[in-house]
């Protein structure tokens, strides 16, 4: 699903529809606890500006979404500025959207098309409760539980066992005075299963300054020597 708003103001409106369909569709099981693994991956962004950098592939490569225009009718309080004699740039926003959706639709490409008037809080209000509402029905009509996000949930736990694998890191090179490689701190850990994840900690650590942790480079990234710096 590709959403192109064509007004700088909505420039966030296809970030949050990115949570709201993703997070809420993305599941590997029904209700019942059949593996379905449902979902709309949702990307886009400005469409005036930021159609240049899908709508090749979009128009020519894969057949395998569907976009989702949104016009807004008013282009501004006040007048707007000439570009060409006879030309505002609010026509020019509306050339970019008719033509891109023309060209999309010259080629077989599927699109719908929202239109509100303005850009208000009323508006956005409505915008969001419409796919609030699409995303509760296709929940339904899928038999899916859109309220419950066990990958975020596992990606959090995922994060806190990291973090818990630096202090023991930590711990590890405060104990050993003398600078260690990867393999060495994985097995004073017990952790060899862990040795890709270590690495990258270690990397982490040296990099930034606040643990105090150094590295010494080795002839391979696994022979560098970390420790803590005096």
């Amino acid at each position: 699903m590709v959403v192109l708003p064509y007004k700088d103001r909505l420039e966030l409106f296809s970030k949050y529809l990115q949570q709201l369909i993703m997070e809420s569709l993305g599941k590997e099981k029904d209700l019942t606890g059949s593996v379905v693994n449902q979902g709309l991956s949702v990307f886009g962004n400005k469409g005036a500006t930021d159609q240049h950098s899908y709508i090749q592939q979009l128009r020519e490569g894969i057949n395998n979404f569907f976009a989702v225009f949104i016009e807004v009718l008013k282009d501004r309080d006040h007048a707007s500025s000439m570009v060409e004699p006879g030309v505002t740039s609010g026509d020019f926003l509306n050339g970019f959207f008719q033509g891109t959706r023309r060209a999309l639709f010259e080629n077989g490409r599927e699109s719908v098309t929202i239109t509100v008037d303005q850009v208000s809080p009323f508006s956005v209000g409505v915008l969001i409760a419409l796919f609030e509402r699409t995303v509760g029905l296709y929940a339904n009509l899928t038999h899916i539980n859109a309220y419950h996000q066990p990958g975020v949930e596992a990606g959090k736990k995922a994060a806190g066992e990291i973090i818990k694998l630096q202090s023991h890191i930590i711990g590890c090179l405060k104990a050993n005075k003398h600078p260690q490689t990867i393999t060495e701190i994985a097995n004073s850990l017990n952790s060899t299963d862990n040795i890709e994840i270590i690495f990258k900690i270690c990397n982490h650590l040296a990099a930034n300054p606040d643990h105090g942790i150094k590295k010494t480079p080795g002839s391979n990234p696994f022979d560098s020597r970390y420790h803590i710096s005096a």
